[in-house]
């Protein structure tokens, strides 16, 4: 079994875009859609809901009222202002404990809180893993083990031998939980101001973990100059550029469209993303 994770130093770097694209176009593979914090990539597919299951992540503290006896130690040692009396605010909690360990009385307990959900959807293409973390909770990276360990049970149930993951943007917890132990990393950047140093960032990601890594350049053609930059970096690198992706109104018509592009259109940017497939799987053997 191969995993392949798309990812991008930044978020709108069209990422999602191949990613569905590259849904569209592989065969005997499950997807996994592990940007828990804004997944989309359900957008782009017809998808029938199969599961449904509540993910627990972190913890909340909880007083026992009629255990307290008001002595406010617990209030004092929280460091963030979560406790006023015998009210702990639920968005301010940490979930850290300190108030807990302070209590003389043992009246307040830690218990774990729905943080958000994984669903198992079905597509044309395939079986879809997929999540939504709650607002303002921070257990992305334990959301996106657990999209990649359904994904994995899922392909060796039914035979699958590709697993192709589309990556939250970043570099951060969640970044890191999309790529450990995957095969490939494709890289999506762009030739904007931002971009050079934001796939720096995610190169040396890959580079740390030993990932093998390729880049490709969505919308070369919007600053030719940025985009040599970034060729020059690649090659100094060591890093295959792989494919050039020119820009194309026809991928935003396609996502009003909720469709992947190499489905909507048979253009130049459909082409090339095909391309681009063949040699990711050339590459992948």
């Amino acid at each position: 079994m191969k995993q392949i994770t798309v990812v991008s130093g930044k978020g709108g770097t069209g990422k999602t875009t191949i990613a569905a694209s590259f849904a569209a176009l592989a065969h005997n593979h499950v997807i996994a859609d592990c940007d828990v914090d804004a997944p989309d990539l359900h957008l782009l597919f017809e998808t029938c809901l199969k599961e449904k299951e509540e993910f627990r992540g972190s913890k909340e503290a909880v007083v026992d009222e009629e255990k307290c006896i008001d002595c406010g130690r617990c209030e004092k040692a929280c460091k963030f202002g979560a406790i006023d009396g015998h009210t702990i605010d639920p968005i301010l909690c940490e979930g850290c404990g300190v108030c807990a360990y302070v209590c003389p009385e043992n009246a307040i307990m830690l218990r774990k809180k729905i943080s958000g959900y994984a669903f198992i959807s079905e597509t044309k293409y395939g079986p879809m893993i997929h999540a939504m973390l709650n607002i303002a909770e921070e257990a992305s990276g334990k959301l996106v083990a657990l999209v990649r360990n359904k994904a994995r049970k899922i392909a060796e149930e039914q035979g699958r031998e590709l697993i192709l993951i589309d990556g939250p943007p970043g570099i951060g917890c969640p970044v890191i939980a999309s790529l450990t132990g995957v095969d490939m990393a494709l890289i999506v950047t762009e030739p904007t101001m931002s971009g050079l140093y934001d796939l720096e960032r995610i190169l040396e990601l890959t580079h740390y973990f030993g990932i093998v890594s390729l880049v490709c350049i969505n919308k070369y053609d919007i600053n030719k100059e940025n985009t040599n930059q970034i060729i020059e970096f690649c090659q100094r690198n060591g890093v295959n550029v792989i494919s050039k992706i020119p820009y194309d109104p026809i991928v935003t018509e396609a996502m009003v469209a909720g469709k992947p592009v190499v489905e909507f259109s048979d253009g130049k940017v459909s082409r090339d993303i095909g391309e681009m497939w063949d040699n990711v799987m050339y590459a992948l053997k």
